[in-house]
């Protein structure tokens, strides 16, 4: 019984130390965390609060993100539909410029038949263009 008592003072003992030992490294780290978020400032205490799922910036940071992926892919998602806009009008401009330059040659080509007379290939060659025009006025709604 004696030996038995013993080897439990042993143990408690042991078990005390290792308390001790555990007690003093908590405060210690305890400390060391109140040196880093004193250290850190007010946005220190906000950064360790995040949680693992969040991602922390270093907001000195020359190349840190500044737009999160769904902006990003947003901004070039309008950038692309922008573009294709613009090739649209630019097209539409062509087909407006060679209208009104076709219209031009047609006035330059009735004041040449007036002064010269008609021939019948050119009547024929009128009707093309004044059907290219009713189907260009026809797409531009006019």
């Amino acid at each position: 019984i004696v030996r038995v008592l013993e080897m439990l003072e042993a143990l408690v003992s042991e078990s005390s130390l290792a308390e001790e030992q555990l007690r003093a490294e908590r405060d210690g780290l305890r400390r060391e965390l109140e040196a880093l978020r004193a250290a850190g400032g007010p946005g220190g205490a906000q950064q360790l609060s995040l949680g693992p799922d969040k991602m922390v910036i270093d907001l000195t940071d020359p190349n840190r993100p500044r737009f999160t992926l769904q902006e990003l892919r947003d901004v070039l998602q309008e950038r692309n539909q922008l573009k294709a806009q613009l090739l649209v009008v630019q097209e539409e401009l062509q087909c407006y410029k060679s209208g009104i330059i076709s219209q031009k040659r047609d006035q330059t080509e009735e004041l040449e038949k007036e002064a010269s007379g008609s021939s019948p290939g050119t009547s024929k060659d009128c009707e093309e263009k004044t059907i290219i025009k009713r189907l260009f006025s026809f797409k531009h709604g006019k």
